[in-house]
């Protein structure tokens, strides 16, 4: 999940650019009056929803008589949705989707979506993405991601992170941890102090990220081949998702996630730790160019999860076009565009991790600490993808299942109702 992924709708009214430009192309429309319907859920005053909204003025001003219609949805919204509406005729032309087989491949699978293998091929969307962040673009007959036809484009990558609030840190006397020994003990610090350390969001994607991260902290890189890519058998009461559920259960009994966060929001989460009110917010890089331009009272930073070699992260969410899509050329020229030098650049300055950008052109020092994190991960070989992508449904099973752990159901059992699924979808697809 972004979900991957982030839930602030973006609210914004979009009007038509005159001018021309000569460094985007031509619709074949040529003038006539079209309309390009788009569907995303960035924050305006995210990275993407700052780049995103660039790239419509460009769209528009290069596209005469073409205007883009944005309708706002929510990451939620088009999560439990998009099936149905891509499946009638109210489909958009574009969309952004969340990638991996649960989402992504199932829709490919059931022939909601558009291959784009050719335009991939013909406008070099192939060359400038390399090949970890082409495998969540990719989707076999199964559904499957890695391997296939194109059926959707990133132009970010992402990953999950603890942000932290120096002011706390240094008023608490924590040090930033380089161990997850020295992390545990950062912890006990501040619930010592009286302080809940870490900003948790039950009811959404935040807490299995955390939960997924104790489960990382004990894995290899076959492990997580084996539980995303059914590249082996995934034991749910092995040492890995063990660790996870007692560990999870046990920070909970120690109060460094609050007990009552079960019902929070991703939404909640953010802003609270944004206004000052937890030293801590473990979450995704799709946060960062908004904690970047809301946060004036205190200063803050970011660090990999301490002592891990793995950590939730691939290439953002796709671009798709449903096979219904009546405007299937605009889309593919607005995918285009926010492919450009110009849009990337701009995504990366503004605390984004743009996948085609100029490095030299990165000259926020915050988006550079950003992106000097992502290049250390990934160097290490460390994108292990999100812990709800490999069946469909199957994030509503882990949001259940890590608000069960909140709210005291024994850890065993959890693992129970989170195997249950998996390996049913495993059998679906002959597994």
């Amino acid at each position: 999940m972004r979900k991957s992924p982030f839930i602030v709708l973006m609210v914004a009214v979009l009007a038509a650019c005159g001018g021309t430009d000569s460094t985007t192309p031509q619709s074949s429309s040529g003038t006539q009056a079209r309309t390009l319907t788009l569907w995303h859920y960035e924050g305006a005053d995210s990275a993407m929803g700052k780049a995103w909204a660039e790239a419509i003025k460009k769209f528009e001003a290069s596209h005469p008589g073409v205007t883009v219609k944005f309708e706002e949805k929510g990451f939620e919204q088009i999560q439990k949705t998009a099936g149905m509406v891509l499946n009638s005729d109210e489909a958009p032309d574009i969309m952004e989707y969340n990638k991996g087989n649960a989402t992504a491949g199932l829709l490919s699978k059931q022939g909601l979506l558009s291959d784009l293998t050719e335009q991939a091929t013909q406008r070099g969307w192939d060359k400038a993405l390399s090949a970890s962040l082409q495998t969540t673009a990719k989707y076999d007959e199964r559904g499957i991601m890695g391997s296939g036809k194109w059926f959707g484009i990133p132009n970010y990558a992402e990953y999950v992170m603890v942000y932290y609030n120096k002011d706390l840190f240094a008023k608490h006397k924590v040090e930033v941890p380089t161990t997850y020994e020295q992390f545990t003990a950062g912890l006990d610090t501040f619930v010592k102090d009286g302080v809940t350390p870490i900003a948790n969001a039950g009811a959404e994607y935040p807490a299995q990220q955390i939960f997924y991260l104790l489960a990382l902290s004990k894995a290899q890189r076959s492990w997580v081949d084996s539980y995303q890519l059914y590249k082996g058998k995934v034991d749910f009461h092995g040492p890995e998702l063990t660790y996870a559920a007692n560990t999870y259960a046990d920070w909970v009994k120690k109060g460094y996630v609050d007990k009552d966060s079960a019902g929070i929001k991703a939404e909640d989460m953010g802003v609270a730790f944004m206004s000052g009110k937890f030293p801590i917010m473990v979450s995704g890089s799709w946060w960062y160019g908004r904690v970047q331009s809301t946060v004036k009272d205190f200063e803050w930073g970011s660090f990999l999860w301490p002592g891990n070699q793995l950590a939730p992260g691939s290439s953002g969410n796709i671009w798709v076009v449903p096979e219904k899509a009546k405007n299937k050329d605009l889309a593919y020229d607005f995918i285009d565009i926010t492919m450009s030098k110009e849009i990337q650049n701009l995504l990366g300055n503004s605390g984004g991790l743009p996948v085609a950008a100029d490095p030299a052109a990165i000259t926020d020092a915050k988006s550079k600490e950003l992106v000097e994190n992502f290049n250390k991960l990934s160097a290490q070989d460390g994108l292990a993808f999100y812990p709800d992508w490999p069946a469909p449904g199957y994030y509503d099973v882990m949001v259940a299942g890590v608000q069960g752990l909140i709210n005291g159901t024994a850890p065993g059992a959890v693992l129970d109702e989170i195997a249950g699924p998996y390996n049913e979808n495993l059998a679906d697809i002959g597994g």
